[in-house]
């Protein structure tokens, strides 16, 4: 008779157990050689021909192994709104941590339905809409759960419109609706598919009209898809569209924060109301205060009928994105448990820190805070734009803003000047006060000649100004 008495596995205490992990320590120049090495290359952009290698960050900067400072006016993309290592926000996450740091989501925490009320509420208010709120973990996780709606509540329509410098994610769906072709060029379509219509970028746009003609003009443009068969979106006989959605970025992001005029999105959902085409909007990179609004669509008197948020949510804290959608696309009759899943979805210790970052944005004046600052960073750009021929554009709306470096025309786009300023902005030695400093800065734009701004929320007007400084030491260091 066989035993089925499970064996033991002891190990005696006294035998070391042999690790095969090598444990280092290296310094830089030995680290960027091991990066070469074993990194994939995939996951990353090494702007600089030697990547930086920072140690710490604090409020609105990066530090260095040399403690140099380094003023940052991306955060990350947009993800780190209120500062980097914001004491509450991490405080709310060691919380968490200690008391339900893991549960599976087939079970339910506090801090996920609370978050999704929350958020699902200020909908509501703003939008006259109820809707819900269905979790995930990365921006474009949150676009491809967007898509999946999107097809389910159209009957399967895989076709959509998007616009010309929209940027929506690398996954294989939300790189199908991103303008740029070489984000999908070796790996084709999956699915969906998009025709880019044309953004009202008014520095580039037809001269002689004012910002709301030209947006009037886009949309009247955009209509005209629709006027007869042979334009190839629209059946009359049927009055179906074979497009299921639009999506838009309320300000193109990577696109160069470019702002559209305030007429032009309700003039636009007018349109998409008529022919049956859903209103997707992106706020991954403008959601949360970054334009002095919850989200920035709010700027434009604009129902969207699906919202997808990510980044700043958590601070660029533990990932975590999500969708809103109106209740007939969402609600479990239509849109039932298991429809689309990941395992890290609505993870406590990122609804945690998601929900200690809507506290706070709840007990303070955003809005007003943010408009004032951008006002006044706004101002500053704008003394530079007089002083240097080679800023061809600004603009601005809360704390989202641009300057579009150009020839000595002020208008040739100028990439190569650009990248120049970015090289000698991470070398560190930028003198302000008697101190050095290096400057983050992020490149966005058609033509990768903008630099797009999102400084922390919490930034300082002391801050502004050593960030204009510095701006302006590097147009003049860089100008040939």
């Amino acid at each position: 008779m066989r035993n089925n008495t499970m064996p033991v596995l002891t190990i005696e205490k006294e035998t070391p157990v042999a690790s095969h992990i090598p444990v280092m320590s290296a310094d830089e120049t030995e680290l960027l050689e091991l990066e070469k090495k074993y990194c994939s290359f995939g996951d990353t952009v090494h702007y600089l021909e030697q990547p930086k290698i920072f140690e710490r960050c604090e409020g609105s900067f990066m530090f260095d192994k040399d403690e140099v400072p380094y003023l940052d006016l991306q955060m990350w993309y947009s993800a780190v709104n209120l500062g980097y290592a914001n004491q509450r926000i991490n405080d709310a996450i060691k919380k968490q941590m200690d008391k339900l740091p893991q549960v599976a989501s087939q079970y339910l925490h506090r801090e996920k339905i609370e978050l999704a009320v929350m958020m699902a509420q200020h909908m509501e208010k703003k939008f006259g809409t109820k809707g819900r709120i269905h979790f995930n973990v990365g921006g474009a996780q949150a676009v491809e759960d967007s898509l999946k709606l999107v097809r389910n509540y159209s009957n399967g329509k895989s076709l959509m419109f998007a616009f010309e410098g929209g940027y929506h994610g690398r996954t294989l769906g939300a790189s199908s609706i991103t303008s740029s072709y070489r984000y999908r060029r070796r790996y084709g379509h999956f699915g969906d598919r998009a025709q880019f219509i044309e953004f009202p970028y008014l520095f580039r746009g037809p001269k002689g009209m004012t910002k709301e003609e030209y947006g009037h003009e886009c949309v009247k443009k955009f209509a005209r898809l629709f006027e007869t068969e042979y334009y190839g979106v629209w059946d009359p006989k049927a009055g179906k569209c074979e497009y299921a959605a639009f999506y838009i970025e309320p300000l193109q992001g990577t696109g160069g924060y470019v702002i559209p005029p305030m007429n032009y999105f309700s003039e636009l959902k007018k349109v998409l109301d008529k022919y049956g085409v859903l209103m997707v909007v992106d706020e991954i990179q403008m959601g949360f205060y970054r334009t002095g609004k919850l989200f920035s669509i709010e700027h434009f008197n604009v129902k969207p009928d699906v919202l997808v948020f990510g980044k700043a949510l958590t601070n660029g804290m533990n990932p975590l994105s999500g969708v809103w959608a109106k209740e007939d696309m969402i609600n479990p009759t239509i849109f039932p448990p298991g429809s689309t899943h990941s395992t890290f979805a609505s993870n406590p210790i990122g609804t945690a820190a998601g929900l200690e970052t809507m506290r706070i944005f709840n007990e303070g004046n955003f809005e007003e805070m943010v408009m004032a600052k951008g006002k006044y960073f706004l101002e500053g750009l704008q003394d530079l734009q007089k002083r240097h021929k080679v800023i061809g554009d600004v603009d601005g709306l809360g704390l989202a803003l641009r300057a579009e470096i150009c020839g000595e025309d002020g208008f040739t786009p100028d990439k190569a000047l650009l990248d120049r300023m970015c090289d000698e902005a991470m070398k560190g030695d930028l003198d302000y006060k008697g101190k050095k400093y290096g400057l983050v800065l992020d490149v966005g734009g058609y033509y990768k000649n903008v630099i797009t701004f999102a400084p922390s929320l919490m930034i300082s007007y002391e801050e502004i100004d050593m960030g204009l400084n510095l701006i302006d030491q590097l147009i003049r260091r860089c100008k040939q």
